[in-house]
């Protein structure tokens, strides 16, 4: 259900591409050193978003380097760290985790359970220091996956359970600008159930799988798609960001939709 919240890298500087790609890696390092190196699978781009709004809003204290890795062994990648990327991390694992559970009660998918099951001893630290965040995410993928397996139509529905597990992952802790951040995610993970629905439209109904748009044509449910999404950067403007804002707004008003085109044109082909 991720893949959308993406830097439309093309649209970036040479400078911005590689803060982008320094917190990405970053991101990736601190899985590796907090979790393990297998926890870095389910390492999305998506993170980076997370990563870089908390780094704005908050600017915390960075530190950086850079190293050779597993799927860089030859050539070293600039990486940064601070509390916001170690989150961004965490956050991650758990959705990793949770999903992966998720794919293996609803769908029987043994590469899901063989992945749940190395990130379970990482569940019990990540519930124990995040556990509103933890909690949002497992009860909302458990109402979906209800939801879906009823094959509820009620599109609001299901995109407002999704906006629920984003909004409370996007508050970090509960300050003066929580209520704020809950509500960009809220919107953003309405967007992405909706961004989701519609690019595997096709996929779906070719195999038959459970889709909740109705209708032969999922290009109308853009519509609701943009209102989200305009919601999400309605309340996204009202935060004092500077640093990194050309990135973020890259990715909320480009690369989103970059990603949703390229989705649905990956789709058609297959």
């Amino acid at each position: 259900m991720f893949g959308f919240v993406c830097a439309s890298v093309s649209e970036l500087d040479e400078a911005q591409r590689a803060r982008y790609d320094a917190v990405y890696c970053g991101i990736c390092r601190a899985i590796r050193v907090r979790h393990s190196q297998v926890a870095r699978l389910g390492l999305s781009y998506d993170m980076a978003f997370l990563a870089l709004l908390h780094m704005s809003l908050y600017e915390p204290q960075e530190t950086a380097g850079d190293r050779a890795c597993m799927l860089h062994p030859f050539k070293p990648r600039a990486w940064l760290d601070c509390e916001s990327i170690r989150y961004a991390a965490d956050m991650n694992v758990a959705l990793s985790y949770y999903k992966c559970l998720d794919d293996w009660n609803d769908d029987r998918k043994l590469s899901a359970k063989v992945m749940a099951r190395s990130l379970r001893k990482r569940m019990p630290g990540l519930e124990a220091q995040y556990p509103r965040q933890c909690g949002a995410i497992r009860d909302c993928i458990r109402e979906l996956s209800e939801l879906e397996g009823q094959q509820c139509r009620e599109v609001d529905l299901l995109a407002g359970c999704f906006g629920r597990l984003m909004g409370e992952i996007l508050v970090l802790r509960e300050d003066h600008w929580a209520p704020r951040l809950r509500q960009v995610g809220f919107y953003l993970g309405r967007a992405i159930y909706l961004a989701d629905a519609i690019a595997d439209y096709e996929k779906d109904k070719k195999e038959g799988n459970f889709n909740p748009l109705p209708g032969e044509d999922p290009a109308v449910w853009e519509g609701y798609l943009t209102m989200a999404l305009g919601r999400c950067t309605q309340v996204y403007q009202q935060l004092p960001l500077v640093q990194d804002k050309q990135i973020l707004d890259n990715i909320l008003y480009s690369g989103f939709w970059v990603s949703l085109r390229r989705s649905r044109h990956e789709e058609e082909k297959g």
